[in-house]
């Protein structure tokens, strides 16, 4: 059951984000101490079931509108007992665990389409922007971002106004074993030091110098926790109006990602975050401390946000109501099909979102003698380091790829932060999270069907749960992509590849019973493929990370279904509880690839051809000596732990 001592937190008044805005110069991980105390935490408490839990949970949190789904508010009960023992087991204040808002915009696409949406609203910004993330490194995404940087201060120049920037991501150094949080400074301001994080104007990290951006004010922070403590939350808000909850890092790869568009009060629970995770005194302090998302509701947008309507593009923002259907976006889309790609050497902000996606379906339509086969291909290439040709077959009138999907509602829907703190030691101890009983509980009491897409599955928690929906009659399909840091997965308490994870499952059913032909497992295909393509050859890859059961509530963010992400990682999820969203998502990530076509494993767990072959890259399934060698060449090349 929920207790009356996580009642009275989610019922509290005060939150770290209300403090700060008393105290602008006092450090959130000071309020933190103060509000809720040094408190003996005991990670492995179990549940208790008790009648009234849908009742109390439904206090806990601020709905808006809508009353939150029996499914919902059950996961919703069961991620709040986290709180028993670590107040901020969900990096949120309590009383912004639960909320509501609106979802106007939902990206599928390869990561540089996540970063276009980002960079445009970074250069929209008004006041402030928090940008969140774990690799950072030179890439496609990092020029477009710093790019909107120098063109956010460009702008604010010419309203004679500073704008307030905040970014932290994850660079693991010496010095994080004195302190995770690393102030980093311009190259030229810090000593050279091997001890030391690169400098934020670095080769390694080529974020603008001060004389680029003269009228922003950024503060740069890196942050791990060793071990195995990873910065794997990806996230950005911007103007406390506005939050992006992302799976992608900012890099170049070939890796299919997602990102939600949030507005409304659910806003304020991310901002929360944002301060729990800097954790630091913020120098300069955030602008807008007292502002709430909440009071934006049905309040005029600021300059630079106005929704306009873009060839009879209905508007789109927290109070549009439904937006385009998918079968509106491409027509519209083709008929703009000469407008530029927005990329780093050739700069094309749009004013509002409704231009974004606009401009963005025009990028996916076809040129004067090519397929829209090849148009997929062609923009699937852009950033993969190894370009493959196309081996799918041509893509219909009616089916072509929406990167920018529309995922508004008429009403503000229930949402949650079902998040998780970094854990540093080298041990499974640190299991009882929000993240994860929210996963377990959505999957316990699932009716009809539970869809999973993920790197990699392979916790340990987690094959139990799907075996027991299961034999409970539940269909169960997950994506998964082929070879994720197979080497990786192989080390000793890392779950084993995906290929093994498949093996166990499928074994632990019975041979001949009903479950075994409702688990449908894939391996992930693009958009242009026929076939699924080994992560290790750099041409085709997905990152995505979704939860979604009986079509009704779902779970987005950077969380895996990992070892990692489930015992060490800070992750960042928000769950919704919206039939008409998860149809939505759910159609949108089947239209934007071919795994559901060509994607379906043998039940041994190995996606294999026509003729019998398993995939280029395949690794097999060595035991012993063999496992750990080829575990320890993956390791040599991991780009950081938990980095991914």
């Amino acid at each position: 059951m929920v207790s009356d001592y996580v009642v009275n937190l989610c019922q509290a008044t005060d939150t770290v984000s209300s403090v700060l805005a008393t105290k602008p110069d006092e450090a959130p991980g000071e309020i933190v101490k103060r509000l809720y105390g040094n408190l003996p935490r005991d990670v492995n408490q179990a549940p208790r079931p008790s009648s009234q839990a849908l009742e109390t949970a439904s206090r806990c949190g601020n709905w808006g509108p809508t009353s939150p789904s029996p499914l919902f508010l059950q996961a919703f009960a069961d991620a709040l007992e986290c709180l028993d023992a670590d107040p901020l087991s969900a990096m949120v204040s309590p009383p912004l665990m639960g909320s509501h808002g609106t979802m106007p915009l939902t990206v599928i696409a390869p990561l540089g389409d996540v970063a276009r949406h980002c960079s445009n609203l970074i250069a929209r910004a008004q006041t402030e922007v928090v940008l969140i993330t774990c690799e950072w490194s030179p890439s496609v995404a990092q020029r477009l971002i710093s790019n909107a940087l120098v063109e956010l201060s460009r702008r604010a120049g010419e309203r004679r106004q500073r704008v307030v920037v905040k970014i932290m991501y994850d660079k693991a150094a010496p010095a994080n074993v004195l302190d995770p949080y690393q102030q980093v400074k311009p190259a030229r301001g810090m000593p050279r030091s091997l001890v030391q994080p690169a400098g934020y104007t670095s080769t390694s990290i080529q974020l603008p110098a001060p004389h680029h951006v003269p009228h922003i004010d950024l503060q740069v922070v890196s942050f791990h926790r060793l071990v195995l403590g990873t910065l794997h939350a990806k996230f950005c808000v911007v103007d406390r109006k506005m939050a992006l909850v992302m799976s992608n890092n900012i890099e170049d790869n070939c890796n299919m990602e997602m990102m939600t568009h949030v507005q409304g009060p659910i806003v304020d629970s991310i901002y929360d975050t944002a301060l729990i995770t800097w954790n630091k005194t913020l120098s300069p302090s955030l602008p807008l401390p007292s502002h709430a998302a909440t009071e934006a509701e049905g309040a005029p947008m600021p300059a630079g946000h106005e929704p306009v309507h873009v060839d009879g593009l209905d508007p789109v923002h927290v109070d549009s109501g439904q937006g385009q259907d998918d079968d509106q976006v491409a027509p519209h889309g083709h008929a703009q099909s000469g407008l530029a790609e927005h990329t780093p050497d050739d700069a094309h902000y749009d004013s509002d979102l409704a231009g974004e996606m606009v401009r963005m379906q025009s990028c996916y339509s076809t040129k004067p003698q090519e397929t829209r086969l090849q148009a997929a291909n062609r923009q699937l290439n852009l950033a993969a380091p190894k370009p493959v040709p196309p081996s799918g077959p041509d893509i219909a009138d009616g089916a072509e790829m929406i990167p920018y999907l529309s995922t508004a509602t008429a009403q503000p829907i229930p949402m949650a932060l079902v998040s998780r703190p970094p854990y540093g030691p080298v041990d499974s101890s640190n299991g009882h999270v929000p993240q994860n009983e929210a996963w377990l509980s959505l999957i316990r009491h699932a009716q009809r069907d539970i869809f999973i897409q993920t790197p990699n599955l392979n916790a340990a928690p987690l094959l139990p749960a799907l075996a027991a929906a299961l034999k409970r009659g539940v269909e169960v399909t997950y994506y998964v992509c082929f070879g994720y840091n197979d080497a990786g997965e192989m080390m000793p308490g890392q779950g084993g590849t995906n290929e093994q994870a498949a093996k166990a499952l499928v074994d632990s059913l019975a041979p001949n019973g009903p479950e075994r032909r409702l688990l449908r497992i894939y391996n992930y295909v693009a958009k242009d493929q026929d076939h699924p393509i080994h992560q290790s050859l750099k041409s085709r890859a997905c990152h995505i990370k979704l939860l979604i059961v009986d079509n009704a509530v779902g779970i987005q963010g950077s969380g895996n279904q990992d070892t990692q992400s489930w015992f060490h990682s800070q992750e960042m999820n928000v769950m919704i509880d919206s039939p008409e969203v998860c149809e939505k998502w759910r159609r949108g990530v089947d239209r934007n690839q071919n795994t559901k076509t060509f994607g379906r494993v043998s039940d041994d767990g190995v996606w294999r051809d026509e003729h019998g072959k398993h995939g280029d890259g395949y690794l097999g399934n060595p035991t012993g000596v063999g496992k750990l060698v080829k575990a320890a060449r993956g390791m040599l090349r991991m780009k950081g732990m938990g980095g991914f």
